[in-house]
């Protein structure tokens, strides 16, 4: 059992959680300014991701450089990690590679204090991604709770590159947005990801 073996359905049933599906959960998430550099990378990347159309293609041309920036211009410094192992809990099922993690710690050689799991999308289908991306928030909540990091919302992602769908984990209800951000609104996505960053460190800031 790892990550990827999880669907919502299993996922949700496993650790007793409750789904709460929304529209718009985010709307209250300002936008966050992309940057020139950022929008003209896109400009010219996503068309040809798409044509390649395969999960490296997306993954690097489109995923990757949103990551890489919004690290780049957050005032705060964060961590970035992408195709990484991260076993928390292996009787439970939590372990394996997870795409992209963000954390809120700048510390590049280790994860500390993750905060928001991302995973791509296979066969860009979002939705079978749902399981997933619970169960590395799940593994990332466990992760922060042995590390006596008070962190008690952890976010997530699913995307295409071109299409990305938000979900938050508190307590024991998973939110889940109903609806989908796409690049033509990049700065509302990076938005989305920085408000999650910032408002843990706000509420819970690390020792």
């Amino acid at each position: 059992m790892a990550y990827s073996d999880f669907s919502l359905p299993k996922i949700v049933k496993t650790f007793c959680l409750t789904i709460s599906e929304k529209v718009d959960i985010f709307a209250d998430a300002p936008e966050f300014d992309s940057g020139d550099f950022l929008k003209e990378t896109l400009r010219y990347n996503l068309p040809l991701a798409l044509a390649i159309n395969t999960e490296k293609s997306r993954s690097e041309m489109i995923i990757a450089p949103i990551l890489i920036e919004l690290k780049k211009r957050l005032p705060q410094p964060i961590g970035l990690f992408s195709g990484v192992d991260f076993t928390v809990d292996a009787t439970q099922g939590l372990n394996g590679t997870c795409d992209f993690l963000i954390t809120r710690s700048p510390e590049q050689l280790f994860i500390k204090a993750p905060v928001i799991t991302i995973v791509e999308a296979k066969k860009e289908d979002i939705n079978s991604g749902l399981g997933q991306c619970v169960a590395e928030m799940l593994a990332a909540r466990l992760f922060n709770e042995r590390e006596e990091n008070p962190i008690n919302k952890i976010y997530g992602a699913v995307t295409t590159g071109d299409r990305w769908k938000f979900l938050k984990l508190e307590g024991q209800i998973i939110e889940i947005d109903l609806g989908e951000h796409f690049l033509n609104n990049i700065n509302k996505i990076m938005g989305i990801l920085a408000n999650g960053i910032t408002e843990s460190m706000i509420l819970n800031p690390l020792q």
